[in-house]
C-alpha cells in the first residue's frame, strides 16, 4: 500500500498529505516499525506480505521509491494500492478504484512511468476543486480546522474499509465504496 503525499513538516497538513494524514490516523499503523528504506517510509504489517510505503521522494517521484519496494518483493501493479488526494471529488468523498485516467495527480503519473501501466488500485480522498486557478497553491495549503474536523470523520469512517482491504480483494468493495460520499453526524 502505496500512501502518497510531500515528506517534511511544512506539507504534513497540505491537501495533498491526505493520505500521509490517513495512514497516521489508522490505529494499525500506529503500532508498525516504521524504518527508513526503499526511499521512503516503510512497514510490514502482521509479518504477512503486505507492506506499506509513505514516499519520501516528494510526489512527483513517488513512483520510483513504490518501483524500489515492487521489485524487491516482487509485487506486481495490479497487487498495489495507492491512497492519494483527488481534486475532482468533494472534501468528505472516498473512492475505491481500479485502473484509469491520472487525473493530472503527478504521484499517479509517476508510478505509470514507473510501472508502465495505469493498472493499480486507488483509494482517493476528496479534497475538492479550489474556486480559483491556483491548483498548485491549493493542493500544497493545509486544511482549515472545519475541514480538518470533517477529514477525522471521513477518515473514522474509512478505517475499516482499508482493515477489510488487507485481508480481501478489492472488488468485493467496489459497489459501496466506488464513490461514497461519507456525510457528518447531525
Amino acid at each position: 500500500m502505496v500512501f502518497l503525499g510531500n515528506p517534511g513538516p511544512q506539507y504534513s497538513g497540505n491537501r495533498h498529505n491526505v493520505a500521509w494524514q490517513f495512514a497516521d490516523s489508522l490505529d494499525l499503523t500506529k503500532s508498525l516499525m516504521w524504518r527508513e528504506k526503499f526511499r521512503g517510509h516503510f512497514a510490514s504489517y502482521g509479518g504477512r506480505n503486505l507492506w506499506f510505503l509513505k514516499p519520501g521522494t516528494f510526489m512527483n517521484l513517488s513512483g520510483e521509491s513504490a518501483g524500489e519496494l515492487a521489485r524487491f518483493y516482487k509485487i506486481t501493479p495490479a497487487e498495489i494500492l495507492v491512497v492519494q488526494d483527488e481534486l475532482e471529488l468533494p472534501l468528505g468523498t472516498v473512492s475505491l478504484k481500479w485502473s484509469g485516467g491520472l487525473g493530472g495527480h503527478n504521484g499517479l503519473r509517476s508510478m505509470e512511468a514507473v510501472f508502465g501501466v495505469r493498472d493499480f488500485w486507488r483509494l482517493r480522498f476528496g479534497i475538492g476543486r479550489p474556486e480559483h486557478p491556483d491548483i498548485y497553491g491549493y493542493v500544497l495549503s493545509d486544511f482549515p480546522a472545519a475541514e480538518q474536523e470533517r477529514l477525522r470523520f471521513v477518515f473514522q469512517q474509512t478505517a475499516a474499509l482499508f482493515t477489510a482491504l488487507l485481508t480481501q480483494e478489492p472488488e468485493l468493495f467496489l459497489a459501496e465504496w466506488g464513490k461514497k460520499k461519507i456525510t457528518t453526524p447531525s
